[in-house]
């Protein structure tokens, strides 16, 4: 059984930073893309980093600089780092495995997501 466990989230207040991150197990780690997506109430998924097998990094272009994620194979764990939050920044934020390399910025292509944990800045 296919797991992806979030932890990490909470209530920062503005400027402030948070590091979630997302336990795996029931599938070979290494062979899985990883993406972090966020929700907000109202609005749509938008996926906000993900990290490629071989540890490349992509970004929402406007968080690019903010944010960071990255991998550790051996923890099968992935992290995303988040600094200087904002108020817009509140969100449900999911991670998801997808088994390639590619159309990683797209929310709905992934083949597993966690149930996500709650980010809240507050202003």
């Amino acid at each position: 059984q296919v797991q992806l466990v979030e932890s990490g989230g909470g209530l920062v207040q503005a400027g402030g930073s948070v590091k979630l991150s997302c336990a795996v197990s029931g599938l070979t780690f290494s062979a899985y893309s990883m993406g972090w997506f966020r929700q907000a109430p109202g609005k749509g998924r938008e996926v906000v980093a993900a990290v490629t097998r071989s540890h490349a990094g992509y970004y929402k272009h406007s968080l690019k600089g903010r944010f960071t994620i990255s991998r550790d194979n051996a923890d099968n764990t992935v992290y995303l780092q988040m600094n200087m939050l904002t108020p817009e920044d509140t969100a449900v934020y999911y991670c998801a495995a997808v088994n390639r390399d590619y159309d990683l910025l797209d929310p709905y292509k992934y083949d597993y997501q966690g149930q996500g944990t709650q980010v809240t800045v507050s202003s």
